[in-house]
């Protein structure tokens, strides 16, 4: 099962690595792991992704919540939680086919983002299967590349 978990941690050198360490020394796999500033310039806020069942995933928080860095842990599952991935994608696109392309990228509410003669690149954010779903129907023009920012995701209030 995936779970989303939330940590608060101080926003100073090596946290991020200190954080990835303990999942590496305890064989946690990390899914996804996004990072970013929070409204308190001390703090960061990482979302983590771990697939695994509730024994595992409760073991991943304590270890969590045990790191001096951390602030505060947070596992979503079962709350109800607003989550979104964004998707830089660069597509092959030659002209004749850019009407096709830009109907789909409409319907994916995806926003292009460059222009050239023979690609183009678009930006899609939302739910992970909303982004998966793109991939797969873009994937007969050829993709070639792909940048994902992982999950992030907060509680509704």
């Amino acid at each position: 099962m995936k779970h989303i978990i939330s940590a608060l941690v101080e926003n100073k050198p090596g946290v991020l690595a200190h954080v990835a360490g303990m999942f590496a020394a305890r064989a946690f796999n990390i899914d996804s792991l996004a990072v970013g500033r929070t409204e308190t310039e001390d703090l960061s806020r990482m979302t983590i992704v771990v697939i695994g069942d509730d024994r595992v995933v409760e073991q991943v928080r304590k270890q969590l919540a045990k790191l001096v860095p951390v602030v505060k842990v947070q596992d979503f599952v079962g709350k109800p939680v607003v989550a979104r991935d964004l998707m830089l994608v660069t597509i092959a696109c030659p002209p004749e086919k850019r009407p096709e392309v830009f109907s789909l990228i409409e319907m994916f509410k995806g926003k292009v983002v460059d222009i050239s003669t023979r690609h183009i690149m678009v930006e899609v954010s939302g739910p992970e299967e909303k982004i998966e779903g793109f991939i797969n129907v873009c994937r007969p023009y050829g993709i070639k590349n792909v940048a994902r920012t992982g999950t992030i995701a907060m509680t509704r209030q």
